[in-house]
């Protein structure tokens, strides 16, 4: 398994963002007005994984205290899908926030919906930035410090 990769999260912004732009643009009339906190439940899950990633590095760096390595890929799993789901939440915000910035003095539904994707846009970046986190904090010190695997910090070569 690759550690999640910047490129990877920014395409699938981006193509999310697309396609949520031309739906928005399409279907924006018929769209119920979105709740102002509705992208919290992503600063929840931020938050908590932020907890779960400093457990465990400190878990990792301890050689004392001990932690199961399927624990470790348990927790790798989750933020790689985490930070994917915050790219998507991410680039859905922005597209509706692209759309409803410039027609907000003309509607007063874009403007109530401004605040709401102001709200998601920064609650996905969150997301994201805890998510990368996490995958950081499973790695191992040898890892962390851009040493090759197999290889000791004594040994010589």
């Amino acid at each position: 398994m690759h550690f999640t990769r910047a490129r990877d999260l920014v395409l699938t912004g981006l193509v999310t963002a697309a396609l949520v732009y031309l739906l928005v643009r399409v279907f924006y009339g018929e769209m119920p007005a979105l709740p102002t906190f509705a992208g919290v439940t992503l600063l929840v899950l931020a938050v908590i994984e932020g907890a779960l990633g400093a457990s465990l590095r400190s878990r990792i760096r301890n050689p004392r205290k001990e932690l199961q390595p399927l624990t470790a890929a348990r927790a790798v799993a989750l933020a790689k899908a985490s930070s994917i789901l915050g790219a998507i939440m991410f680039g859905a915000w922005l597209a509706i926030l692209a759309y409803v910035l410039p027609r907000r003095a003309e509607l007063a539904a874009a403007a109530g919906d401004f605040r709401s994707t102001v709200v998601g846009v920064i609650c996905s970046a969150i997301l994201i930035a805890a998510a990368l986190w996490l995958e950081w904090c499973c790695r191992t010190p040898r890892d962390q410090d851009n040493q090759p695997p197999g290889r000791s910090s004594g040994a010589s070569g």
